[in-house]
């Protein structure tokens, strides 16, 4: 029976990024948000959004549709995201929910940007009116127990991670396995930059340059749309390496260790992008439930770090269990991974451009929000999604033309 041990290098990498996001949530200074709260519960913080999406009616009605517009905004950037609603929501209740929830408000903007009858845009506040009340009822009916606030923080990191987890342990495998293991250390290297880029980003968001909610979301939205581009790439690279006649060469060693200079690059690109895209905005959230919770806050860590631990169990089955696979379906298998990541933060993206006014919301009622593979009820997320999985299915029937075409003049590959 075959059993693996991590390389030092490894350990040494996971052990790295576990104590600088420890360190982190610990030493920033505790958020204006919770330092100047003056909200006795959830329901009053819901009662001051109520009156702004109410208040953005009246204008609505008055045809100051740009003023109804940043009412909603305020109630959404003011209270909903800086409050800390929305996080709680997806921590305490589900990040469906979450999700849900959040859409209402643009698609509220939507309808006032297209004109809609008031009936309709006072339907849709009420109804948003009717969620947020809602929410603020189960929030406040909770008690804070350690367990709660452990299941909690564990979710978070889990939630947050896993994705970028998945992309890094499987160029990493994929480094290896293709004789490039020296390249495996640009990958390492990459995440751990992201890291500390992660804890400036979340130290000048929150106390450098006062980054505006809207602001926020921009970031976040061309950060992630730069990381499917990247990844997109990656995977497509990896997939044309995937075909037996390829990769005999690898194996042979005629192209062993020739990874391109540009191929490099993007690799350590995509393992950056993975991390960076929503480390800043997972340190603000732990360090947001460290300000919150009372006298629970060592649960706060352990859910962190069995979370962390989760997190190095995915890390290990990927980039060592693999190694006992069949070649050709290990390596189809890591460019699929990669595809999908890619089509999940491009719908993610467009999501947080959304958010941040940049993009329009166009509903699509039978569609329901799957937040992990970033799809959303809009047609402004869906369509790039489509596109980009169009361009993977023309990208695998090109390479196995390719291959098919090549087969008589090489012989059968490994």
């Amino acid at each position: 029976m075959t059993t693996f041990s991590f390389p030092f290098m490894t350990r040494k990498f996971m052990l790295v990024i576990v104590m600088t996001i420890a360190a982190l949530c610990a030493a920033l200074p505790v958020s204006s948000l919770a330092a100047e709260k003056k909200y006795a519960d959830w329901n009053e913080i819901a009662g001051e959004m109520a009156a702004l999406l109410n208040a953005s009616y009246e204008a609505y009605f008055r045809k100051d549709a740009e003023q109804a517009k940043n009412l909603v905004n305020d109630a959404y950037f003011g209270f909903y995201e800086k409050e800390g609603f929305e996080r709680t929501v997806m921590t305490y209740i589900s990040g469906k929910r979450g999700a849900h929830v959040e859409y209402q408000f643009p698609v509220i903007k939507n309808l006032m940007t297209e004109g809609a009858a008031n009936k309709e845009v006072r339907a849709s506040l009420d109804n948003l009116i009717k969620m947020l009340r809602e929410d603020a009822n189960q929030l406040d009916g909770k008690q804070e127990s350690g367990f709660g606030v452990f299941i909690a923080a564990l979710l978070i990191i889990l939630r947050e991670g896993v994705e970028a987890i998945l992309v890094i342990a499987a160029m990493a495998a994929y480094l290896t396995r293709s004789g490039n293991a020296a390249l495996v250390r640009t990958v390492y290297y990459s995440a751990g930059a992201a890291i500390l880029a992660s804890v400036a980003a979340a130290f000048a968001m929150q106390k450098i340059f006062q980054t505006s909610g809207a602001d926020q979301e921009i970031i976040e939205g061309c950060t992630m749309l730069l990381a499917t581009l990247v990844l997109f790439f990656v995977s497509n690279w990896m997939f044309s390496k995937a075909e037996a006649v390829a990769w005999k060469g690898y194996i042979e060693g005629k192209v062993r260790g020739a990874v391109a200079t540009g191929s490099a690059f993007a690799l350590g690109a995509a393992a950056f992008l993975a991390v960076f895209r929503e480390g800043a905005e997972t340190i603000l959230f732990y360090q947001a439930m460290l300000a919150d919770v009372q006298s629970s806050s060592g649960m706060v860590w352990a859910g962190f770090g069995v979370g962390c631990v989760a997190l190095v169990g995915v890390f290990a089955l990927i980039r060592y269990g693999s190694l006992t696979l069949p070649l050709k379906p290990f390596f189809i298998g890591t460019s699929i991974l990669m595809y999908i990541m890619a089509i999940a933060f491009a719908g993610g993206g467009i999501k947080e451009l959304q958010e941040g006014d940049v993009i329009g919301v166009t509903s699509v009622g039978f569609v329901q929000s799957i937040d992990l593979l970033g799809v959303y009820p809009t047609v402004e997320t869906l369509l790039p999604q489509i596109v980009l999985v169009l361009l993977a299915l023309a990208s695998v029937a090109y390479y196995r033309k390719r291959s098919r075409l090549s087969r008589p003049e090489t012989g059968k590959g490994v």
